[in-house]
């Protein structure tokens, strides 16, 4: 089987200029989309869709072809992507005289993407002969039975007919509604040859929980900060690491009179640890229990450690009493609670 995957970018963007060979935490974004077709297990054939001598070398140092260059009347604002793909599959036939059996449509403006969502979808095309294209799809946050179309400066219309005033009726007895994330497409090379559509007729979705396709600068930001969590998370999955945690307004809940023998447990933070600990990193813990009466907690606190579950490997007590703590290599708790239910 011919599996191509086709990467289309172009040179120039208005809105983040020169978005796709724009380094993004050390990597020009077209790269991750590179890499991701050829972690799939399916694609056996990378091709760059490029009109810049400068994107294709780019492309070509992260391992895809550019065995030609696109044509500039195919590389404008309003190109569409049919003309593209068009371009690249005749030319492979006219040059090599290779054809493919199933196209798979990556774009490069979205850097994350699941390699078994990505493989999952070629597979499922591979056993149904029925579709012409599988695209990937997210549940809509905003509800169309609920948008409308402004006709001259005062009138408006529903934007969905097909259900009599759905713009009065609750949410909950609406249709779920999807867009196209342009995440991924798959895609029968007949439909593009032969049709000149992108989609054909019959068109599966394939869902996913959210995407990052990058349009601003805002969307930009938001995926930086992602890949750097993701980093993050890679380093704490590889275990051998030291974490050291706080017992109090942390593992516990903070008791307002320092009655730690009633303490209770915050059952999440301990989840969290755990995993920590699972993943072969290193748990310390620190309390100030005692540290201002005199009074000896370590007994009451193992006991409540054992009971509440938490998994750990040493245990301090001494820490002074403080209105603030600060540390240059703090970890912010919101921030760990978020990284980790990513990944869950």
């Amino acid at each position: 089987m011919n599996i191509l995957a086709i990467i289309p970018a172009r040179s120039g963007s208005k809105s983040v200029p020169d978005k796709n060979i724009r380094s993004m935490n050390g990597k020009p974004m077209l790269a991750y989309s590179i890499d991701h077709a050829k972690q799939s297990k399916w694609i056996n054939r990378v091709i760059v869709s490029t009109d810049s001598e400068q994107y294709a070398e780019i492309a070509k140092t992260y391992g895809a072809e550019v065995p030609f260059l696109r044509p500039l009347k195919y590389a404008q604002d309003n190109s569409p992507d049919i003309d593209v793909f068009y371009h690249v599959l005749t030319e492979l036939k006219k040059t090599e005289g290779y054809e493919a059996d199933i196209i798979v449509h990556l774009r490069p403006t979205c850097p994350f993407r699941r390699i078994q969502d990505l493989d999952n979808m070629i597979e499922w095309m591979l056993s149904d002969n029925y579709c012409d294209c599988i695209r990937s799809i997210t549940v809509a946050k905003e509800i169309p039975y609920k948008m409308w179309l402004k006709s001259g400066e005062k009138q408006i219309t529903p934007l969905v007919s097909d259900i009599p005033e759905c713009y009065n009726m609750p949410r909950q007895k609406l249709p779920k509604a999807y867009y196209q994330n342009a995440s991924i497409d798959i895609i029968r090379p007949r439909v593009i040859l032969e049709e000149r559509s992108m989609t054909g007729k019959v068109i599966y979705g394939y869902e996913m929980e959210d995407i990052y396709d990058i349009d601003t600068e805002e969307e930009w930001k938001q995926a930086e900060e992602k890949l750097r969590r993701e980093e993050v998370f890679k380093k704490i999955a590889s275990g051998g690491l030291r974490f050291v945690f706080d017992i109090d307004g942390v593992i516990a809940k903070i008791h307002p009179k320092n009655q730690y023998d009633q303490s209770e447990p915050n059952q999440e933070m301990i989840d969290l640890i755990n995993r920590l600990y699972e993943y072969g990193n290193e748990i310390i813990l620190y309390t100030a229990r005692g540290y201002t009466t005199g009074i000896d907690w370590s007994k009451v606190t193992r006991q409540q450690l054992s009971r509440w579950g938490l998994n750990y490997h040493e245990l301090h007590f001494g820490k002074p009493n403080a209105s603030y703590y600060i540390d240059d290599r703090m970890l912010d708790m919101n921030y760990l609670t978020r990284l980790m239910e990513e990944h869950k």
